[in-house]
């Protein structure tokens, strides 16, 4: 069961997100599926995931992920996603940026189908890259009161 559970979770972001295959997301995604990291606006379940896969793959050409590690109880996936940036994505028009920034994404299984998602991800990195936020850091000033 763990080495299908380890499948399932490759398959959906190693092939199925990467090419936009909506009727293979349903393979993978129970119909109710709860994620909690939607982007607002978007509907939870099966509908919802088909949105956000569409909606990464019209922001990013040459969208895929780098899978690092794959832990199948509980299905946690240690990944960077890949791509560069040709459609508008969170209100940032097309830089034509390549983009790559770490992720963890876990999933819950049940009867073989994702019912819930959690997501850690490094935006404030991806943001950067798209020139949506500064780069540089500054410095914390230390400051005494007596």
């Amino acid at each position: 069961m763990l080495d299908d559970i380890r499948t399932k979770a490759r398959r959906t972001l190693e092939d199925i997100f990467p090419n936009a295959d909506v009727a293979a997301l349903s393979d993978v995604v129970h119909p109710e599926c709860f994620n909690h990291e939607l982007p607002p606006g978007m509907p939870q379940g099966l509908e919802g995931m088909q949105q956000v896969m569409l909606w990464l793959n019209r922001a990013f050409s040459d969208f895929r992920y780098e899978i690092h590690q794959v832990i199948a109880e509980g299905a946690v996936v240690y990944c960077t996603m890949r791509g560069r940036h040709t459609g508008e994505f969170m209100g940032v028009p097309p830089t034509n940026q390549p983009i790559a920034a770490n992720q963890i994404h876990i999933v819950r299984f049940q009867d073989g189908k994702g019912v819930e998602h959690w997501a850690v991800r490094d935006d404030l990195t991806l943001m950067q890259q798209l020139g949506a936020l500064p780069t540089e850091r500054h410095e914390a000033s230390a400051t005494t009161t007596a």
